[in-house]
């Protein structure tokens, strides 16, 4: 793995027993004259230890974004929220996945609903987005890499329907332009609204904005959605949802502020295209 050739780790796994440090980094070095001879060539590290900026600023293309990864199946809305506060030139160096060869099945490690929330949120954030073989079909068993076999398991049509939608959708010009992380209010009696994830993609003068709206709990979420587009007062909008086929028209002033209204049941989202 990447990280185990940067020098700390290095040193912190071998100690002495490896001889002296070198003087520079094995990576920057060995990359720069790569793309001399393979401009072309994409670098991915499957890093942990809080180390994917440390690999970007080495050279690495992208990196595993495995603490979002933690804070997804740990169901925390909150958290998922903080780490998406990063810096957007972070962020769109890191691969969003909810399954890998050394992670458990998401089938097996959230619930149905959840895990389809989960989905939305890995398909429309920035970076670069993994699927792995066999989630589509919701299988549950993750053999050990160095098996070359694995049970029998009854494929799930419904959820293998449903993903190619949604890939389907996020491949329409969806993450197109700037992303920008959104916030949500509520009222003193209710802030349910803390559970609510939302973000937009603008479409850079396109026509095609998107905002994405995610109830990342079990319980009901109510509130508001500020969108941050300068023109929207003035005239009403279309808001198409493109996974649930509905079209609902708001006025821009209100959209604007105090925001877009959403009320969402347990898990349920919106993936929403403003023409």
């Amino acid at each position: 793995m990447a990280m185990l050739m940067v020098n700390r780790i290095f040193r912190q796994t071998w100690g002495d027993r490896a001889g002296p440090e070198p003087a520079g980094e094995y990576w920057p070095g060995l990359i720069a004259e790569l793309r001399s001879r393979h401009p072309d060539t994409l670098l991915v590290a499957e890093a942990y230890w809080d180390m994917e900026s440390e690999l970007q600023q080495q050279g690495f293309d992208f990196c595993y974004d495995k603490r979002l990864y933690d804070r997804i199946v740990g169901k925390d809305a909150r958290t998922v929220r903080d780490h998406l506060g990063a810096d957007l030139s972070y962020q769109s160096r890191l691969i969003r996945f909810l399954e890998n060869h050394d992670e458990p099945r998401i089938a097996a490690t959230m619930p149905a609903d959840a895990g389809r929330a989960a989905a939305v949120a890995v398909a429309t954030l920035p970076g670069a987005t993994l699927w792995h073989e066999g989630q589509f079909e919701g299988r549950r068993v993750r053999p050990p890499v160095f098996l070359s076999r694995r049970p029998d398991e009854q494929p799930d049509r419904e959820l293998a329907d449903w993903y190619r939608r949604l890939l389907a959708v996020a491949g329409q010009g969806v993450r197109s332009g700037t992303w920008r992380l959104l916030g949500a209010t509520g009222w003193p009696d209710n802030q349910s609204c803390r559970n609510l994830l939302a973000w937009s993609w603008d479409g850079d003068g396109s026509g095609h904005r998107h905002v994405v709206v995610i109830n990342f709990s079990g319980q009901p979420a109510q509130g508001r959605v500020p969108l941050q587009w300068a023109d929207l007062p003035g005239r009403n909008w279309p808001l198409t949802d493109l996974l649930a086929g509905e079209v609902f028209e708001r006025d821009g002033g209100e959209l604007a502020a105090p925001g877009l209204y959403v009320s969402l049941g347990p898990w349920e989202f919106h993936l929403l295209a403003l023409r």
